[in-house]
């Protein structure tokens, strides 16, 4: 069986790859940095790797885009999203509930990913906004060490699963801000794996604009319009070679199997454009179990 890399154990990362490859066919192997899922996948240590890369509140994850276009070689094989609960986990004031307006008043630090204040920030100001708050390398590392303390004052906000896991009680359910909150996950890897067949394929790719052109992005914007092929996102980032030098990320609505795209790739090439295709992969929706 393949050997996929995820950032874990007990995190999102875990929840929506377990939910859409399931656990027959592939073996996860768990590490604590990202960049450790990276270094695995590309040294040949796993087959795969699940890299989170957006979320519907903050956006692009920027240095998983850095990771994938700048450190490592690493086809995109999948996309897919799945739903951020963000849970309140930890112990239960010893001497029960002290305040009927806050419940949480007894809590003195929250651990966390450096991403949860941003997601669950009302929940916090409410209830936790005399706590300190302290980054670790994931949700479940928070889980994990508040597990290993029980300590009522210090509590993490993580998973359902690494609730379960590491036996810290759920205070509180989904306190994210928003309840549509959704990360889209990329699997990516030198081979290829066989998957579920999808009615959506998407392609990524980067464009990178010829110097002191006028008007070159209107041109490469054109051959994809004229052609009606959807650009889902598009954003610019710098090259990290030249002080006012970006290259555009762009993910498509489509394949290179199709007549039009190859055309359209062609078109801005000939134009002085550098195109560098990061993948062209099924992309899957959401469906709950």
């Amino acid at each position: 069986m393949k050997r996929i890399a995820i950032l874990g154990p007990s995190t999102f990362s875990e929840e929506a790859t377990r939910h859409f490859l399931g656990d027959d066919k592939f073996i996860y192997v768990s590490y604590k940095l990202i960049s450790e899922v990276f270094n695995a996948t590309a040294s040949g240590e796993t087959d795969l790797g699940v890299i989170p890369i957006e979320n519907t509140l903050e956006g692009s994850v920027h240095l998983h885009v850095d990771w994938l276009v700048h450190e490592v070689d690493l086809p995109i094989r999948a996309e897919w999203v799945f739903p951020i609960d963000m849970n309140l986990i930890g112990f239960p004031h010893p001497e029960g509930q002290i305040d009927a307006d806050n419940p949480y008043k007894h809590i003195r630090k929250v651990l966390s990913h450096h991403v949860v204040p941003a997601q669950c920030s009302r929940f916090m100001k409410q209830y936790l906004r005399d706590a300190e708050f302290e980054q670790v390398s994931s949700t479940a590392e928070g889980v994990r060490i508040v597990s290993q303390m029980k300590d009522p004052s210090v509590a993490a906000i993580g998973t359902a699963i690494a609730s379960a896991n590491y036996g810290v009680p759920m205070l509180q359910r989904e306190i994210q801000d928003h309840k549509d909150n959704m990360t889209r996950f990329l699997l990516v890897g030198k081979e290829a794996s066989e998957l579920a067949s999808s009615e959506q394929m998407k392609t990524t790719i980067l464009v990178t604009l010829p110097e002191d052109y006028p008007g070159a992005l209107h041109q490469v914007l054109s051959a994809f319009a004229w052609r009606r092929i959807n650009l889902s996102k598009i954003e610019s980032k710098p090259t990290k070679k030249k002080l006012g030098n970006y290259y555009f990320y762009m993910d498509i609505v489509g394949t290179l199997d199709s007549v039009l795209l190859p055309a359209a790739i062609q078109e801005i090439e000939a134009i002085g454009c550098q195109v560098r295709i990061l993948g062209c992969y099924p992309s899957y929706s959401y469906h709950s179990e």
